[in-house]
């Protein structure tokens, strides 16, 4: 990674900007695939982080990719925000997890998790190309992206500058300005001429601490109708889950330490869906 030490990264200019669209990141990753929402507070990063540990979890090598430039998460959520990337001949390691799942983000780069990223377009797409070619990640299953809401630079950059991009799968939550959102989003990666691997309805239904009963909290299908509306797939539903939530603050991965709860099934089937397409 091409980081002066004497620089933070949140006060760099555009002058470190590329020049011309570089080649794609000749890196060693069989499936990319991106996630991204419409909007935000619809529970993105909690997708990604546990698909990317059930992918891990069943065998395969995994990579974990924060593009949330100027909000990263996936560190706390995953319980290494305190760690750093280790360098060699100027190629950084990304932090592993565990044996078949790594992990880079901006949040290690940054003097502490308060400092905000300020920088416009063609900085971003510089960061993302170093992302890819300057990190050591060895060979990889999947390349998981969590990207940012909406449809900006990052998801441009990604699509330009990594290879093997598989599609997109869409995050929403049932109700309907978020489905409506995820539904430009789709139109969105349509345009760029990539697949949309199918949505995936989050927050769907809530789990009760109590009796462990399904409650329409937010309402249920609205994704699953915007998929049947749009000609693709639905990946699946993953309910409102305290238990969640509490991994993620905690830091714990919440497919690794809930096996065969309600959500746990329904993020494996989610899984289990995406590969099914991918690898088929």
């Amino acid at each position: 990674m091409t980081t002066n030490t004497d620089e933070h990264p949140e006060t760099k200019g555009a002058s470190y900007a590329p020049k011309g669209l570089p080649p794609k990141a000749a890196i060693d990753v069989k499936h990319v695939i991106l996630v991204l929402s419409g909007k935000g507070g619809v529970g993105k990063s909690t997708v990604s982080v546990n698909l990317a540990s059930a992918l891990s979890a069943h065998g395969r090598q995994v990579g974990l990719l924060d593009l949330d430039i100027h909000g990263p998460s996936i560190p706390k959520m995953l319980g290494i925000e305190d760690q750093k990337p280790g360098v060699l001949n100027k190629i950084l390691e990304p932090v592993h997890v565990t044996g078949t799942l790594a992990v880079m983000s901006m949040a290690f780069l940054l003097p502490d998790t308060s400092s905000p990223v300020i920088w416009r377009g063609p900085m971003k797409m510089s960061v993302i190309q170093q992302f890819l070619t300057e990190v050591n990640w060895g060979a990889l299953d999947y390349l998981i992206v969590d990207l940012p809401p909406g449809t900006g630079d990052e998801a441009l950059s990604i699509i330009q500058l990594a290879p093997n991009v598989q599609g997109a799968v869409i995050v929403t939550t049932p109700q309907d300005m978020a489905v409506l959102d995820a539904m430009k989003a789709v139109k969105f990666i349509e345009k760029l001429e990539v697949p949309v691997l199918g949505i995936i309805e989050n927050m769907s239904g809530m789990i009760c601490p109590q009796c462990g009963e399904t409650i329409d909290l937010f309402g249920r299908g609205g994704g699953e109708k915007a998929a049947e509306e749009l000609g693709i797939p639905y990946l699946g539903s993953i309910p409102l889950d305290p238990e969640m939530v509490k991994a993620g603050d905690e830091g714990r991965p919440y497919v690794l330490r809930h096996a065969d709860t309600p959500t746990w099934k329904a993020v494996d089937l989610v899984m289990e869906n995406l590969v099914n397409l991918v690898e088929s």
